[in-house]
């Protein structure tokens, strides 16, 4: 009963990993997915390769990670062909991700008829946002149609991670206000009352918000309308310019963190801008997340940039000091989970390392348990 494999499709890779409790039995990434000389021609044949490579004896559960859930799944399921056909359903809310978990779901399905399937949305967590955090203002009649709401993403980090500092600091997460931010490649905060979320950046899909390593986050949708008129672009050409060549990339010419910041140390103009839009866009929605909470009992920074980047937990908190928000420097420069405010400080600052996969994973044994 306790054995679970996790499967997470990403756009061109899958990470895996297989877990007996909470051991962890294996691990491994297949990348380059679909990509000209690289890794297996797609994400079903990558699966593939992954479930030909292991021992699945006993295996209680698959768990797979599912990007956008849209209205309809608010928890973790069971997947069987209704709930097949209804994230298909959904590819146009996920494009570029949907089709990717559904593949994997298909192969462990075929490969693994016995095994229950189930699958955990990167939306979920974010459903029990207050309707005024998850609508758009525009036409009601417009947004219904189409589906046009604030769904938010990297739900399964967000709610690892307020868990996981609830249990650092040693407090009941059911009593605790946390503002979580996940920097990586994607980019999202996300406001964390008494265990809900509650305001989080990313919003019909995972363009909006922060600023990213490819992705533009917030902008101004006129500016949609400007490149369409004035520069003849497509929606094709538009949609890959603020999604694939926008970010970091876009301001410094990398999308990873870690390059930006040597640029920035060697001096380079478009590294030190990069970095300062980027953490100041951080410091924005900190402030407007501390105003929605009210009280803010911490601040976790997770995923790669988050985990790994001192220079931006730093930089992203500078100024915030009136809010009892503070970064201590030796704390920061340290290793592992942990708290970087400075000792009595009002709100704790922590990193944290997120488990999206260990998250799935309990999700799936607890929907077989139940079932």
């Amino acid at each position: 009963m306790s054995r679970v494999l996790v499967l997470n499709c990403g756009s061109s890779s899958v990470k895996w990993r297989h877990y007996d409790g909470d051991r962890t039995l294996d691990h491994g990434t297949v990348e380059r997915v679909g990509e000209p000389g690289g890794g297996p021609a797609d994400h079903a044949g990558a699966v593939r390769q992954i479930l030909d490579g292991l021992d699945l004896t006993g295996l209680a559960a698959v768990g797979h990670r599912v990007v956008h859930g849209g209205r309809k799944f608010s928890t973790p399921v069971l997947v069987d062909d209704a709930v097949l056909a209804a994230i298909k359903d959904l590819v146009p809310l996920a494009p570029l991700h949907n089709p990717a978990n559904l593949a994997g779901i298909e192969v462990a399905r075929a490969a693994l008829p016995d095994v229950p399937q189930v699958a955990v949305f990167d939306t979920a967590f974010h459903h029990t946002l207050p309707e005024a955090a998850a609508t758009y203002a525009i036409d009601r009649d417009t947004a219904e149609r189409y589906d046009i709401r604030r769904y938010g993403f990297h739900g399964t980090s967000h709610a690892y991670v307020s868990r996981r500092t609830a249990e650092l600091l040693g407090r009941p997460y059911e009593q605790l206000n946390t503002i979580t931010l996940h920097l990586g490649n994607g980019a999202s905060a996300c406001a964390v009352a008494n265990g809900r979320s509650v305001a989080t950046s990313m919003g019909m899909s995972p363009l909006e918000g922060l600023v990213m390593g490819t992705r533009s986050g917030d902008l101004d949708p006129a500016v949609i309308f400007h490149l369409r008129r004035e520069g003849g672009l497509s929606v094709d050409d538009i949609d890959d310019l603020l999604n694939h060549r926008s970010g970091l990339l876009g301001l410094s010419g990398a999308n990873d963190m870690r390059e930006v910041l040597q640029r920035r140390a060697a001096g380079d103009s478009a590294a030190e801008l990069a970095f300062d839009v980027y953490c100041r866009r951080i410091t924005g929605y900190v402030g407007a997340y501390y105003a929605l909470l009210g009280r803010v009992d911490a601040i976790a920074f997770t995923a790669g940039v988050g985990e790994n980047a001192a220079p931006v937990r730093a930089a992203a908190l500078t100024g915030l000091d009136r809010l009892g928000i503070a970064v201590d420097d030796a704390r920061n420069d340290g290793d592992g989970d942990r708290v970087i405010s400075p000792g009595g400080a009002e709100v704790s600052v922590c990193v944290i390392r997120t488990d999206e996969e260990r998250e799935i994973a309990r999700q799936a044994r607890d929907v077989v348990a139940g079932r």
